[in-house]
C-alpha cells in the first residue's frame, strides 16, 4: 500500500465535529469514498469492508471509482477566494484538505503541486481550493489560522510555500515562528498579520474547512477530491493527471 498520508496518533475529532451539517444528505451518501480511499492509501493492514471494491479502486486507480456529482457542490468557485488558484469557472476544480505540519502534504507542494499548476492552472483546467485541516494539534491549528491570515493580505500561496520549504515543518509553527514565516511570504502589515492571526473569524474559518474534511470522512493528509472524484495522499504526478484529465474530457 502506498504509504504517502499522514494520520493524527490522537481521534481525529470529537463526534460533534463529525456532525455533516455542512453537507447534503445526498453528499453525505457520497462522501464515504473519500473516507475510505484515505483508509486504504495510509493504513498498513487494510481490512476487507463491504465496500473494499470501490475503496481499492479509488485508492489505486481513482478514475475508476469515478466522480461523485454531489460532491462537486463542495467546491466555492469563489473568484475572490485567497487560498484557491485558477481561473472560478476552470471545468476542473480540485479541492485540497492539507495540515501544514503533514510531512507529505510538504512532499506534494514542493514535488507535485508546481507541475500541476504548470501544466493545468495556467492554461485554464484547473482551479486548486486550499482547505484548511489542522489534524496535528494546536500547532496545526496555528500554522493553519497564520496562512489564512496570510491570505487576508494576498499572500496565501506564499506562505505556504514558506510553510512547506524542506526543514521548515521541523523548525514548528510557535507564534515567533509565524512571524517569520509571515516576513519571508512577504505579508505587508505585520500588525494586522498578528491580530487577524489570533481572530475569530481565522478560527472560524479554520473550523469550517477543518468541519467539511470530518464530514466527508477524511481521516488522513492530504486528501483531495477533484470534480467529485476522491484521491488520498502525495500520490505521483501520473495519478492526478489521469483524474483531471478524465475531468476535464466530461
Amino acid at each position: 500500500m502506498p504509504k504517502n498520508t499522514s494520520k493524527p496518533s490522537r481521534p481525529a475529532a470529537p463526534a460533534k465535529s463529525r456532525k455533516p451539517f455542512l453537507i447534503g444528505a445526498a453528499v453525505v451518501a457520497a462522501a464515504a469514498v473519500l473516507g475510505i480511499a484515505s483508509y486504504q492509501a495510509s493504513s498498513p493492514d487494510p481490512k476487507p469492508t463491504v465496500n473494499d471494491s470501490a475503496a481499492s479502486a479509488s485508492a489505486s486507480d481513482p478514475a475508476a471509482a469515478g466522480s461523485h456529482p454531489e460532491l462537486m457542490k463542495l467546491a466555492r468557485r469563489d473568484a475572490k477566494d485567497p487560498l484557491a488558484q485558477g481561473r472560478a469557472d476552470a471545468p476542473v476544480v480540485m479541492i485540497e484538505y492539507a495540515d501544514f505540519k503533514c510531512s507529505y502534504c510538504g512532499k506534494f507542494a514542493r514535488d507535485t503541486e508546481p507541475q500541476l499548476v504548470k501544466k493545468y492552472v495556467d492554461n485554464g483546467t484547473l482551479r486548486i481550493e486550499w482547505r484548511n485541516f489542522p489534524i496535528f494539534g494546536a500547532e496545526s491549528e496555528a500554522a493553519a489560522r497564520g496562512a489564512w491570515a496570510a491570505g487576508q493580505q494576498g499572500k496565501f500561496w506564499q506562505f505556504h510555500a514558506a510553510a512547506y520549504a524542506e526543514g521548515a515543518k521541523e523548525k514548528g509553527f510557535g507564534g515567533d515562528r509565524l512571524k517569520e514565516l509571515a516576513e519571508e511570504a512577504g505579508v505587508p502589515d505585520a500588525a494586522r498579520f498578528e491580530k487577524d492571526l489570533d481572530s475569530d473569524a481565522a478560527k472560524a474559518a479554520v473550523k469550517k474547512d477543518q468541519d467539511e474534511a470530518y464530514a466527508l470522512g477524511a481521516s488522513s493528509t492530504p486528501s483531495f477530491l477533484i470534480n467529485g472524484t476522491p484521491l488520498a495522499g502525495a500520490q505521483p504526478m501520473a495519478e492526478f493527471a489521469q483524474v483531471i484529465e478524465a475531468a476535464a474530457k466530461k
